[in-house]
């Protein structure tokens, strides 16, 4: 065979382990090495030299450890016998498995014997490519995917692979394991597949580990039940039947809750509306009072500012008043002020006797009135002052001077059912306003 002076790799994409086709080489020939990818050199069933991704010449110096076998040259090309494996580091994707009989398995949830069958794929990539060159290439030219499982992984017709055996007898052995373990009902299985994959997964690596491989990803796509078994058919029947009863029950709970929440909402309702009435009730009369004293209060204002526009007070109101009564007592009495001046005019007394008397009946009056103002005086100066809740006003006696008000603490009796020792403006007996 022609030695070459360019050694690089030549297989495919479904590659794992390439075995040169040329094992005579001349030093200073160019090793190249792409990404994701070694090249190992064996002799006499040893490997040798290892190179990483790169462009390499060949020379004592790349190669110490092949140069213990041979006298090669230096500074000249000298030729030497090799073994040249290209490892692809790579993930081979999508090798489809399936197991090639049925599964017999015990199911948990219903007590029955079943059989089912699984299938899916899985990814694989290697993991030390000196394991997988001495326990699995051997002297063959090389690994390719078809050789894990065989040509077609998942049929009884395909060709074996190196690891179908291995494979089918974990999943065989490992799927009802998880299954029964994690106490899964065979009629959910497919919401399980997750970690029904990864418990698989698991398992095989241990497996795979001891020949240089791993598995990224394990997949189970698909778990075949036997829809034409009569307890199949049977456990199915039972768990739709187990289904609706659970979910009348779920029924009955919502209404059972949705009615208590009904009755709680229509008595905390009915309380409400209670203590919304009583609330309402006592605001209406807190209203009532407020506006009867506001009445009060205006009218007082009112008085005070008639007065106060005609020039005088209320003291001078009352003294007006009083005058009047006096004069209208005396008039009718058979002694009074107005006898006298009759009797002085009938008599015929002159007009300077007249004028006497009319200045004497002055006097009387002006006298009566002094003796009211002192009075008033030493009655204002007795009684106790108070202030007037409406306008403010410092005040004596029962009303205030400025806006009419009474004072709150005055005693009255009921006009209606004779209630004494009343201090507000309603009886306290029949509740009659007062007066």
């Amino acid at each position: 065979m022609a030695i070459i002076d360019v050694i690089k790799y030549e297989g495919g994409n479904d590659t794992f382990v390439y075995k040169h086709k040329t094992e005579d080489f001349n030093t200073g020939s160019q090793l190249i090495v792409h990404e994701s990818q070694e090249a190992i050199f064996f002799r006499d069933g040893k490997a040798m030299d290892r190179f990483g991704a790169g462009k390499y010449t060949l020379d004592t110096e790349s190669l110490p450890m092949m140069k213990r076998f041979f006298k090669m040259v230096t500074g000249g090309p000298s030729q030497f016998h090799a073994e040249i494996y290209f490892i692809n580091l790579s993930t081979i994707m999508g090798v489809k498995w399936g197991t090639d009989s049925k599964i017999r398995m015990y199911d948990p949830a219903s007590g029955l014997h079943l059989e089912i069958g699984a299938f899916g794929e899985f990814n694989i990539k290697i993991a030390d490519s000196g394991k997988i060159l001495l326990k699995l290439v051997g002297t063959e030219l090389g690994l390719k995917k078809e050789d894990i499982l065989g040509s077609s992984g998942y049929t009884n017709t395909s060709i074996s692979g190196k690891f179908r055996s291995l494979v089918m007898t974990k999943v065989k052995s490992f799927l009802p394991k998880a299954i029964r373990e994690n106490n899964i009902d065979i009629l959910e299985v497919d919401e399980h597949l997750d970690e029904l994959s990864e418990y698989i997964r698991s398992e095989l690596n241990n497996a795979f580990d001891s020949y240089g491989l791993v598995l990224p990803e394990f997949f189970i796509t698909n778990i075949d039940t036997p829809d034409d078994d009569p307890n199949f058919r049977r456990l199915k029947q039972q768990h739709a039947e187990r289904y609706l009863k659970i979910q009348e029950e779920k029924i009955k709970l919502a209404e059972a809750e949705a009615k208590r929440g009904r009755v709680i909402v229509e008595a905390e309702t009915a309380a409400d509306v209670k203590l919304v009435g009583v609330k309402a009730e006592e605001e209406a009369t807190r209203i009532m009072a407020y506006a009867e004293a506001e009445k009060i209060r205006a009218e007082g204002l009112a008085k005070a500012d008639a007065m106060r526009a005609q020039g005088y007070t209320y003291a001078q109101e009352t003294q007006r008043n009083i005058g009047v009564a006096i004069a209208e007592n005396e008039g009718s009495g058979a002694g009074g002020i107005g006898s006298a001046i009759s009797g002085v005019v009938q008599a015929g007394v002159g007009l300077g006797a007249a004028v006497s008397v009319g200045k004497a009946t002055v006097g009387m009056m002006n006298g009566v009135m002094s003796e009211v103002n002192v009075n008033n005086t030493s009655n204002a100066m007795t009684e106790e002052t108070w202030i007037c809740p409406s306008c403010g006003t410092s005040v004596t006696g029962k009303f205030c001077k400025e806006c009419g008000t009474p004072r709150p603490d005055e005693k009255w009796t009921c006009p209606s059912c004779g209630q004494t020792n009343n201090d507000g403006k309603f009886c306290k007996n029949c509740g009659t306003k007062r007066g």
